[in-house]
């Protein structure tokens, strides 16, 4: 305990600002998000007691524990800080003290059993799991929910797992940001490695980190050492690929360690966040090997794919989630599986606080809780008619026409303002967006894209009438 002694301090601060919440007719939010219990204090630093690692977080993010500290200082005139420990988390001196005997008294019969297990290593290695140091252990086959959208990249993904470096390499995996790409790249190391027994050459990273190795390289004058490592590799998994665009020098190494893997029958696996044909600045013959493999379009998961991977989770986690409120966020979270499992754990923390103040978690404060993300998912899911809808209406011209084929001034601007608008707001492709105008190719949208994105940059009214349609789209999605 320091000589300042804070804990007095502590409950006149709270008790003052209880009392400023209350005056403002907020006592319950007071209640809520100011349920901290003071443990300990020392050398100015207070450790306060939570429910939760999710309350702790909500609290900072909130401001919560800075309008605490400035209360201190404004009472007391010291500068605080303020630490945390879980509520029951720390171990009682009675339960330590039964730990230590137990750990003091080795008896026959530990030794006993320890002499088994040594005996049981051999035969235990067989079952064990092989854990490559820069792969996720969570990113396996098992834990991933294959559905209508993405069931041929699963398929694919195990099919190069079980026979690596056969017809399924190279693999190529595009698509939007959280649609499982990343883990079925990494499902298929953690496979392989486990297999071998970690007796393979295996590297996962992404494109930017393969980028800085190869910088360093230069630098140090070690570039022999790099080509050696990477095109005797067995296993390459190379995440994001988008970020070699304009990187020539990397881009010339890549066609090198590609073809060396390639020669060996090496297995390869490559993410990216398009398809490879909207890729700038990837010169044409890396562009050619990376279409030459296997690729595969992943798409955002259907309904009832979200609600297995819902159900997935909670098994996974030993929860108990009502299945109304499991319906709930399997209906409006839409964008991706990353923001899907984001929501859900935001539920589950929440839960978790719910159970600690003695009350059940409710479909109404699960709609208030994920508002935010309700809101920021449907942006993903607003279809390209409604865009074509909207923009039509702005520029007075009908609905067929700024779909299809005419050329007139009056048709072809509304046209290239609303390839921009899809182009900025939704997870299609170019590619995508084109059959929606007539199956126009993805540099003609491109084309149409670029001079929408450079008139707004001077042309501040065109930006201004830009934002009202696209608020426009969204009020109505």
């Amino acid at each position: 305990m320091s000589e300042n002694n804070f804990q007095e301090i502590w409950k006149e601060s709270l008790n003052q600002l209880r009392e400023q919440y209350k005056q403002e007719n907020r006592e319950n939010e007071f209640k809520l998000w100011f349920n901290l219990e003071y443990v300990s204090d020392e050398q100015n630093i207070i450790t306060a007691a939570v429910a939760s690692d999710f309350m702790r977080e909500s609290m900072v993010k909130r401001g919560n524990i800075e309008i605490i500290k400035n209360k201190i200082k404004e009472i007391c005139g010291a500068e605080i800080e303020i630490n945390f420990q879980i509520k029951n988390s720390s171990v009682t001196s009675e339960k330590k003290s039964n730990e230590n005997e137990k750990i003091s008294e080795k008896s026959e019969k530990t030794k006993t059993s320890e002499k088994v297990s040594a005996e049981k290593n051999q035969e235990n290695e067989k079952t064990e799991f092989f854990k490559h140091p820069d792969l996720d252990e969570n990113f396996m086959f098992e834990t991933f929910v294959p559905g209508d959208n993405n069931m041929y990249a699963y398929q694919a993904s195990m099919a190069a797992a079980k026979n690596p470096g056969s017809i399924y390499s190279p693999i190529l995996l595009y698509g939007g940001s959280g649609l499982g790409k990343t883990h079925l790249m990494e499902s298929i190391g953690n496979y392989i490695y486990n297999e071998k027994r970690g007796k393979i050459k295996l590297l996962y990273l992404s494109a930017e980190a393969l980028l800085n190795e190869f910088t360093l390289s230069l630098t140090t004058k070690t570039t022999q050492k790099f080509k050696n490592k990477y095109r005797n590799l067995d296993v390459f998994l190379l995440d994001d690929i988008h970020f070699l665009q304009g990187k020539n020098a990397l881009q010339e190494e890549v066609f090198y360690i590609f073809d060396a893997l390639n020669q060996k029958h090496a297995q390869m696996v490559f993410t990216c966040d398009r398809p490879i044909s909207e890729l700038k600045g990837i010169n044409e013959r890396l562009q050619t090997r990376f279409s030459n493999g296997i690729r595969i379009d992943m798409q955002p998961p259907n309904y009832e794919t979200r609600k297995a991977i819902l159900l997935k989770k909670m098994a996974l986690m030993n929860k108990n989630i009502s299945n109304e409120i499991i319906d709930f966020i399997a209906a409006n979270i839409e964008s991706n599986v990353r923001d899907l499992e984001g929501s859900f754990k935001k539920v589950i923390g929440y839960e978790e606080f719910m159970i600690e103040t003695g009350k059940k978690i409710t479909l109404e404060i699960v709609k208030q809780l994920l508002q935010e993300q309700i809101n920021s998912s449907s942006i993903g899911n607003i279809s390209i008619e409604a865009i074509q809808k909207v923009v039509a209406d702005y520029y007075n011209i009908s609905f067929s026409d700024i779909k299809g084929k005419k050329q007139t001034k009056k048709i072809v601007f509304p046209r290239h303002v609303a390839i921009y608008i899809a182009r900025e707001i939704t997870e299609n492709s170019f590619t995508e967006i084109g059959s929606e105008f007539g199956g126009k190719d993805h540099s003609t949208m491109m084309t149409s894209y670029k001079k929408i994105d450079n008139l707004i940059k001077t042309d501040a009214t065109l930006n201004n009438a830009i934002k009202s349609m696209i608020k426009e789209i969204k009020s109505k999605k």
